[in-house]
């Protein structure tokens, strides 16, 4: 017997979004998007679907489920209505479907490369603690052998910002100077009594206070003693290997001029940064009159060497 149920021949964006298992808001994004033409109003100024909409909704929320960008699935309709218009279901957009299918695999692949390398990382930082895992593996694994405890938050926050100006190579080099203080407990005391005496130095102090040059010296004094340690102790003979092996393995161009140090800067001009300009755009809320005995300690070190 002939059912007295007949289906309608339109239905609204909710009875479409509740059909294909969506949302009226995603539907009226597909529309933004130019992913889905909009359909005709009713006469209370509805948007109404038909066949043909219902479908093509079907065909995006599969596609859309498997991943496949909605960018992707305009273009692959797009490129279908280009080719044969008059038929929805031709081989041309199967070919199209299959071409965006190919290109996600590929995506697919480079994602998963991706998350094996996060991976990775995330066991790093769980094995050598969060801040230190997050440097490089350079650096990182410099200082993997130190006691727990040796490193404080500021020397990985100093390397962190050592990285990011003068890249990899300057930071392992940095190193050092904290594996020295690390392993010298006395070294360590000092250079915590020459911080505090620096950080003194607040804006209350003048610029030509007699303690600005006072604090300069020690400074000069003590950066003078870790590098003897640092030298004695084989530190610095790794590093001058460490800069040869860098050299070897990151030729500097034909045409470079600059040669080592030219080498040197373009690793810390990293992410389209330069050297001056990643300096300049590191705050440090010093005063001046520290400022002053920073740029004194560093003349007072010149003269040393």
């Amino acid at each position: 017997m002939f059912s007295s149920f007949i289906p309608p021949r339109q239905v609204t964006i909710g009875g479409a979004a509740k059909f294909v298992g969506t949302t009226p808001r995603a539907i009226r994004h597909y529309h933004q998007i130019g992913l889905l033409p909009e359909p005709e109003r009713g006469s209370d100024d509805r948007r109404r679907y038909g066949y043909d909409e219902m479908i093509q909704l079907l065909w995006i929320r599969r596609m859309a489920d498997a991943g496949i960008a909605l960018d992707d699935i305009r273009d692959a309709f797009a490129d279908a209505g280009d080719s044969d218009s008059a038929d929805s279901g031709s081989g041309e957009e199967g070919g199209d479907v299959a071409r965006i299918l190919e290109r996600l695999e590929e995506s697919l692949v480079v994602r998963q490369v991706e998350l094996e390398q996060q991976r990775i990382a995330v066991q790093r930082m769980r094995a050598q603690g969060s801040r230190l895992g997050l440097l490089s593996d350079v650096v990182s694994d410099r200082l993997a052998g130190l006691p727990e405890g040796a490193l404080r938050q500021d020397d990985l926050d100093s390397l962190l910002v050592t990285e990011r100006i003068f890249g990899v190579l300057g930071a392992s080099v940095q190193a050092s100077r904290f594996i020295a203080l690390a392993t010298h407990p006395g070294l360590r005391r000092e250079c915590d009594r020459v911080d505090a005496a620096e950080e003194a130095l607040d804006n209350t102090v003048a610029v030509d206070d007699p303690r600005v040059a006072e604090v300069a010296a020690e400074r000069a004094a003590f950066e003078a003693k870790l590098n003897e340690v640092i030298e004695t102790s084989g530190l610095a003979q790794a590093d001058n290997d460490r800069f040869d092996a860098w050299e070897e393995s990151h030729p500097a161009p034909a045409d470079d001029d600059e040669g080592a140090e030219g080498t040197a800067e373009d690793a810390g001009a990293a992410r389209g940064t330069s050297l001056v300009e990643a300096v300049q755009m590191m705050p440090y809320d010093f005063s001046p009159a520290r400022w002053r005995s920073m740029e004194l300690a560093q003349e007072l070190a010149l003269e040393l060497y």
